[in-house]
Formats: C-alpha cells, structure tokens, sequence
C-alpha cells in the first residue's frame, strides 16, 4: 500500500504537526511504500521571505530526521525538486470546475485570518491533488481541516479517469479521530498561521513560556470541569500515561484540577519526550550538506515514481505526438 503525506515549512514545526501527520508517517515505514514530502511550493502561499523558506525547508528536514524517518526505508524529498508535478497540476486544473474550489472552507478561512486571497491559495487543492495522484498513492493521513481537500483530489481523479479512461488512484483519507486536530494555546486548532503553537523543538524558558499561556476558564481549583472542553487536557493528554491521564481526568471530574501545577507537569511531560530527538536536530543542522544530500537523492528516487504517471496523463490528454 502507497501512504503519502507533506508537510509546510512555512514556520516551525509543532506538536500539532507531529501527532497530526508526521509521527503516523513515521509508524508506515516499516509496513507500507511510503512517500514523505516537504511542501515548499504549498509555502509559497503564506511565505513570501526567500531566507526564511529556504531556512524553514532544510529545518522541516531536520526535524523529521531527527523524529525518526528514515530516508533508506521511504521517499523523503522536497516538493519543488520534483518538476512534474507542476506540470500535473496545469493539466488538473484544466478539468477541475470552479465551483469544486470555490466551496473549498479552507480558502475562505485563511482569507479570514488575514492572508492575501492569491490564485495560488485558491487553487491550492488542485496542487495538493497533483501531489497525491502523481505518486498513485492509495491512503493520505490527513487532519480533519484537509479532508475536504483530498475529497477534492478524489473528485479529480474520478472525472480524469471518466474523461480519458482509468489512470489515477481514487485516494483514501486516512484520519486518527484523537489527534486529527489538536488545539492551540487559545483553543483553536494548532496552526502555524494562527500563531498559537507549541513547537516541536521547543526548550527551557521560552517552552514554559508558550505552555503556561495556554488559555484555560476562571473555575475555581475545587470545582468540577469538563475535561473534554478544556484545551489544557486535550494536550496533556497526547503526552501523560494511561494511569496518570486517569488521576487528571478524575481531578477535573470531581474537583481539584489546578491549571498552573498540570501546566508545570506539562512542561516537563513535553522537554522529556523530545529530549533525544532535540540532540539529533542539532547535529543535522550542523551539516547541512548532509541534510541537502538526502533531500535531493529522496527527490531522484520520487522523480523516478513521478515520471511514469506523468507519461501516461501526458499521452492520455494528446500532449504526446
């Protein structure tokens, strides 16, 4: 089975990242063909600083190396070192309605949130079809923001396949209903455009920092609260063991869950769990021809998969001759 995912490096990476898409990816290895990806070009959309792309896509790298990928059991490569899929993406577009991208939520809520209303944020899912049919991937980890895109890939796929005969995977969506979303620090989901993350990498001071404005209500320590309301429970939860997230669930049950201690027991949950990874970021940041290598011989072996599916939607629609 073909399991293919991307991720922006347009900012730092957080936990939202990592228990949304990249440690599911991670777990694939060594069970499925997996295609991992760092979408620079999707990028594009929001970052409009050439240093702080070029930096964010070498350090989204980084970070998922030192999570744990390994480039020898996977495709791990940059979007933009793969040509073909931009050219996958003017021929998708030509059948794509407007009416499909137009209902797309995702637009109208980053345009909301204060992001130019660009073509390319607009078409963007018809980019992020051409990422997932060009590989022929069969399942895509999505959170639940994205399935609505890659519901949108399947309908190009399908009317592709109606219109010039069976060529591409229908993709599957691939969704974890506990870590799907996971909340910022205000209760919203976990975004980087939202500027409420806690990153990955994150340490000592400016970590508790993030953690103890993590937005909570005004109940008193003694009153019962809703565990599940509470955005301060929903990421402890991703990070305390079974028995010690069953003391907390019953303190905001029955009373006694103090904010500002369970925050502190975060923060140390938090620097424990990504304390060996944090070590391995830095020594790839240290040699960052290392980092390139890999990226681009991840890209070698993706343009080989990539070139195939492009012959035949090239010879399907007449552009062979």
């Amino acid at each position: 089975m073909k399991i293919l995912s991307g991720i922006q490096p347009s900012g730092k990476l957080h936990i939202g990242n990592y228990f949304g898409m990249m440690n599911t990816m991670i777990s694939h290895m060594e069970s499925s063909e997996l295609y991992v990806f760092i979408v620079d070009l999707h990028a594009l959309t929001s970052v409009h600083d050439r240093n702080r792309l070029s930096a964010g896509t070498l350090e989204a790298a980084a970070d998922f190396l030192a999570l744990g990928l390994d480039p020898d059991k996977c495709i791990f490569w940059v979007q933009s070192d793969v040509p073909e899929v931009c050219e996958l993406t003017w021929i998708l577009s030509t059948l794509t309605p407007m009416g499909l991208l137009e209902r797309c939520h995702s637009f109208k809520d980053k345009v909301a949130k204060g992001i130019s209303p660009s073509h390319g944020l607009f078409s963007y899912p018809v980019l992020m079809a051409a990422d997932i049919l060009l590989y022929q991937a069969d399942r895509v980890p999505v959170g639940k923001d994205q399935k609505q895109h890659l519901e949108v890939a399947r309908d190009i796929a399908q009317k592709f396949n109606n219109e010039f005969g069976e060529t591409f995977v229908v993709p599957e969506p691939a969704i974890d209903e506990q870590t799907a979303t996971v909340p910022g620090i205000d209760g919203q989901k976990m975004s980087k455009s939202y500027g409420n993350t806690i990153p990955i990498f994150l340490e000592g001071t400016p970590l508790k920092k993030q953690i103890m404005a993590i937005q909570t209500d005004a109940t008193p320590v003694e009153e019962p609260k809703d565990p599940k309301s509470c955005n301060l429970f929903q990421i402890f939860s991703l990070f305390a063991s079974k028995d010690r997230l069953a003391e907390v669930r019953s303190l905001y049950t029955n009373g006694g869950a103090a904010y500002g201690y369970l925050k502190l027991e975060l923060f140390e949950l938090i620097s424990d769990y990504f304390r060996e990874a944090r070590k391995k970021k830095a020594d790839f940041l240290n040699d960052p021809e290392e980092l390139r290598r890999i990226m681009k011989k991840g890209a070698e072996k993706a343009r080989q998969k990539a070139s195939v599916t492009l012959a035949v939607v090239r010879d399907r629609v007449g552009l062979s001759y």
